[in-house]
């Protein structure tokens, strides 16, 4: 299921980034809900806000060690929704990365414009939904953990 479902992200991802760089010229915008959602085709040779620009061996090699975290604790875990999460998050990590191996940057394209936010792509999406998943699963188990003796 891991494997499987993080190449059904991945997939997904790099079918979506493809369809933006074959039909829109870099900086093209179009409305999709008026002002509140556009795509724009931007690239961006760092991370999240455009953090560590340049640093493209240095995210590549995070996101093969977060690759690799994933799969040695997949192993370990019994929680179904956890099992939902690290598939999704395997695949967000690996989207980027075939990005930044291919072309040296991410292409981004989903553009929130009622709030100033940074324009993100399929593959963040899924590594935020990931993490609120593992985050909520964590708060669920350990509230359903027994207290911890004084």
């Amino acid at each position: 299921m891991l494997y499987f479902g993080a190449a059904l992200v991945a997939a997904f991802d790099q079918l979506m980034k493809y369809l933006v760089k074959t039909r829109m010229e870099i900086g093209e915008s179009i409305p999709i809900f008026g002002d509140f959602l556009r795509l724009t085709s931007h690239r961006n040779a760092g991370a999240a806000w455009g953090i560590l620009q340049g640093q493209r061996w240095f995210l590549i090699v995070m996101a093969i060690a977060v690759i690799v975290g994933i799969i040695y604790y997949s192993r370990r875990i019994e929680s179904k929704l956890s099992k939902i999460a690290l598939p999704i998050l395997m695949g967000g990590a690996l989207g980027n990365l075939i990005d930044r191996l291919l072309y040296g940057q991410v292409l981004d394209f989903l553009d929130v414009r009622i709030i100033n936010y940074p324009i993100f792509n399929t593959a963040d999406v899924a590594i935020v939904t990931a993490v609120a998943l593992l985050l909520l699963d964590s708060f669920r188990l350990e509230r359903n953990a027994e207290p911890h003796p004084k």
